[in-house]
């Protein structure tokens, strides 16, 4: 996609700082990081969202982010794979990605924990309705 920022940095057009790439992906180093070491893992192939993706991309995608996983259990104590889908659900560039976050303990990054309570029968129903819609 031409105005796609992560399309300009995969196509060369827009430098940054090379973590790791093979023929369907690439791992940049995030130029807003929350942490140091923050890294954005991308399909070549451009999707706006995670459910729109052919599924060998998705493979790619997966292999990629558990390449990177793997590295940073060697220099962190932990880390936050997250990958998110609209604007609504905190995605800010809509290309497919997700953010692989080097952790360590006290480091001040803190996740919203106020979650809502459901029901027991909100529960039930919501899984039904999933299990309903997948093919």
């Amino acid at each position: 996609m031409a105005d796609c920022i992560f399309c300009k940095i995969i196509s060369g057009k827009i430098p940054c700082n090379k973590v790791y790439e093979d023929a369907n992906t690439l791992a940049f180093l995030d130029a807003a990081p929350t942490s140091l070491g923050h890294t954005l893992v991308v399909s070549k192939n451009h999707y706006e969202t995670f459910d729109e993706m052919k599924e060998i991309d998705v493979k790619s995608l997966a292999i990629t982010a558990h390449k990177i996983a793997k590295a940073f259990k060697k220099i962190s104590e932990g880390y936050n794979l997250i990958q998110n889908n609209k604007k609504v659900a905190g995605q800010v560039v809509p290309h497919v990605h997700f953010h692989i976050v080097p952790r360590k303990e006290n480091d001040g990054i803190v996740w919203n924990r106020q979650y809502p309570k459901y029901s027991k029968e909100e529960m039930k129903e919501i899984a039904d309705k999933i299990s309903g819609k997948i093919k």
